[in-house]
This record gives C-alpha cells, structure tokens and sequence, in this order.
C-alpha cells in the first residue's frame, strides 16, 4: 500500500485547511497518512509519526508544510533513508519550499503517477575535533556557522583546504555553505549564489576585520579545516540555524561532503533560475 508522511509548522494560520486537503487527496488516491502531533490535531485519523521516526515508518515520500526552517529540520532526520520530500510553501521566502498552496494537488499528481522531478542536493559533513577526539559530528543541508554569542565580539579562525593554510581570519564568524545553503545566511554576509548542481562548497567569513577576505568557493571533493583560535566570548557551531554546540579554543571543525544526499521533488517546468528570479524579485523581460 502507499504511505506519505506530512509534517506541518506549528502557528500558521491557514495549516488547518491546508492539513485537511493535503491528507483527505491522500486518502482518496488510496494513501496510508502518517502525520506528526501539528497535522494530527487537524487530521486525528494520521498515524503518529513524528519527523525523528520517518525513517523507521518508510513513507513513500513526506509532504512538509511550512518554510525552509521546517523543510530543513525534517531533511536532516530522512537523508540517510533517501525518503524525498514535497515541500509547500506557507513561509515567506522558501527557496525549498517552492510548491505554492495553488498548486498542492497538481504536484501531488505529478508525484504519484511519477513525473515529478527530483533535485538531488548534497550535503555537508562537519565533525568538531576537541584534543584530537572527534566530540560531535553533523550533516547540514544549508550550512554550518561559527560565531560567537554575544553581539559584534571577534573570533580568530584559521583555515585550511586540503591541508593547505589559506588564511587567518578575524571576523564576526565563518559559515561554510552547500550550494543549497547559497541562498541563505551565506548570501546575507555578501557570499556568491551557487545553482544546486555546482559541485562546490563556499567558505563565507562573516563581517571580516579585514576589508580583501572574500568569500571563497571550492570543490565539493575538498576537505575544510576550521581552527578557533581565539574566542573572547562563548563560541558556537550552528547547523542550518538550528543545533550545534559550544566552542572552544583551538576545537577543529572538519568539513567535507557528506555520504547523504536530500531528495527534493521540484515542479515540472520550473527551474533553479525561475524560483531565483522570484523569489529575490529579479526583473522579468
């Protein structure tokens, strides 16, 4: 039997109507529904499942409704299984979240009957290595970022590609971004937008000391080495805005490509520059 998952951001007003319509399509196209305790409370016959267990249920796919904030936590609990998720957007922006509420049914078609494409997005892997012992380890879809707690305070990085020292930077912090992740905090801090398909990572220091430390951009095959050197307040390691952990001085952040990949269905006909283009409020022709 088929089985979708849908997993909803808690707050938006319209996620009642919209839980209602994703699950009652689901169920008339002979759909198991899984939902987790937001979509229950408006779809109370959804199996409870909830975005850490979606791997252990194994739905066909996961409609997530919300923005990327929602898409993001729910990517990184079913990457390993390589489950592909659908995402609505009900946020703001939402670069991955880019199915409108007008158009729900028409790529729930398109997924079902199986013509709805699939964008394959890498990851990043990063471990946190305190006295040579690896001490945590994560996989970001967008990003991870190194910063401090406190507003304007100055942490000291060293960085290093494949074991080549490339620069001592001395800044408000250090995000190393996916081509996914472009688009986000990095390109905020004036970093380049790269298209999904770039196989690239970028190195983005956040509000420099020095005015010639640019954002850098290199292969996805690299192996990137992030020293903290100096931290005069507590420092962080943020995945995708959303987890990490304290920093110490002369911790090692160790990045490269992840073995996991995220599954995003896109709409037929739309491409990267399209969502781009509306999203940013690019002119038209």
């Amino acid at each position: 039997m088929k089985k979708a998952s849908i997993i909803a951001k808690q707050g938006k007003p319209e996620i009642g109507m919209v839980v209602r319509q994703v699950s009652a399509w689901l169920y008339s196209h002979g759909y198991t529904v899984t939902g987790d305790h937001v979509s229950r409370e408006f779809c109370p016959q959804c199996e409870a499942t909830e975005r850490e267990e979606l791997v252990e249920a194994r739905p066909d796919f996961v409609v997530v409704l919300g923005g990327d904030g929602t898409l993001l936590s729910t990517a990184r609990c079913v990457a390993q299984a390589g489950i592909p998720i659908l995402g609505v957007n009900l946020g703001s922006l939402g670069f991955l979240t880019e199915v409108r509420h007008e158009e729900i049914e028409q790529a729930l078609t398109e997924v079902d009957a199986g013509h709805c494409e699939l964008s394959l997005r890498p990851m990043l892997h990063c471990q946190i290595r305190r006295h040579g012992q690896c001490v945590a380890n994560y996989d970001a879809l967008n990003e991870i970022v190194m910063n401090q707690s406190a507003v304007a305070r100055i942490t000291e990085f060293d960085l290093k590609v494949n074991g080549a020292f490339v620069a001592n930077y001395k800044a408000d912090g250090l995000i190393i971004s996916t081509p996914t992740g472009s688009t986000a905090y990095s390109l905020a801090a004036g970093g380049p937008i790269l298209s999904p398909d770039v196989p690239g990572f970028v190195i983005t220091p956040v509000a420099s000391h020095a005015l010639t430390n640019r954002p850098l951009v290199v292969q996805d095959t690299a192996v990137i080495e992030a020293r903290v050197i100096v931290t005069r307040e507590q420092a962080f390691l943020t995945v995708d805005g959303q987890e990490g952990i304290p920093l110490t001085e002369n911790d090692v952040i160790v990045c490269r490509k992840s073995a996991f990949q995220v599954r995003l269905f896109k709409m037929t006909g739309r491409s990267f520059f399209d969502v781009l283009r509306t999203k940013l409020k690019w002119g038209e022709r």
